[in-house]
């Protein structure tokens, strides 16, 4: 790039926002236009950037969304636990700007969405499914967005419904596994930035897919990566993920 890409960074004071702020900082290709949070004026920072990357709440999506449409800004948006509704918005919205919507911006974890799809076609049948994550306890959407991707990837593989056959959870007398279950674990506690293993268990053996962040950099770097490939391929609309990105699809 010749000149910098100017981002804004929205949720600018929390966690992520903090870490992407960093991220943006010590990459050269990129600048911080603008940090919002919540109170600050949203259209007044859309107009000083060029791209927007959003780790905040679904509660703030509508009206961002809204803003990037207005100002034809591209969007990376990290934010998890969206409804249907916002969702079909986000898709909707899609055909007029472009947007990279993944749950995880890591490299790795990518990686692991890869390998979980690869090993679902491999084992074959005679291996129970199931997903556990754990996030610090101040996480509030449960599963994590990055443990419903592996369980949407694996009832992909096997021909299967994510919200027909995944089992959030067991308690009480819920009865023999089924052969098509698909189990999602949440666990919360402490300051874990992120833990994701998929496990396939079958008679005699077992295998495990593990992922694990120590730093919040691992997704903010990816988000900027996300930013800077749009600008790069010049593109005008569009629904991405971070498989696109980076080139594994």
């Amino acid at each position: 790039m010749s000149d910098p890409l100017n981002i804004l960074v929205t949720g600018f004071r929390g966690r992520m926002g903090q870490a992407v702020a960093s991220a943006v900082s010590d990459d050269p290709d990129t600048r911080i236009a603008a940090g919002i949070d919540l109170g600050d004026s949203l259209t007044d920072a859309l107009e000083k950037s060029q791209t927007v990357i959003d780790f905040t709440l679904p509660s703030f999506t509508d009206e961002l969304i809204e803003g990037c449409l207005e100002s034809k800004l591209p969007l990376v948006m990290g934010t998890t636990g969206h409804d249907d509704k916002q969702l079909e918005m986000i898709q909707k919205a899609s055909e007029q700007i472009p947007i990279v919507h993944a749950p995880n911006y890591s490299v790795g974890v990518n990686t692991l969405f890869w390998l979980t799809r690869k090993t679902t076609e491999i084992l074959g049948d005679g291996f129970d499914l199931e997903v556990v994550e754990m996030h610090h306890r101040h996480k509030k959407d449960s599963p994590s967005g990055t443990a419903r991707r592996l369980a949407e990837i694996l009832a992909e593989a096997k021909g299967l419904s994510y919200d027909d056959d995944c089992r959030h959870g067991r308690f009480g007398d819920v009865g023999a596994r089924t052969a098509t279950e698909i189990g999602v674990h949440a666990l919360r506690g402490g300051d874990v930035v992120g833990d994701h293993t998929v496990i396939y268990a079958a008679d005699g053996e077992r295998v495990e897919l593990t992922h694990k962040a120590s730093s919040r950099m691992t997704f903010a770097k990816g988000a900027v990566r996300a930013a800077k490939w749009i600008a790069e391929k010049d593109l005008k609309k569009g629904l991405f993920d971070m498989q696109d990105v980076l080139g594994l699809k």
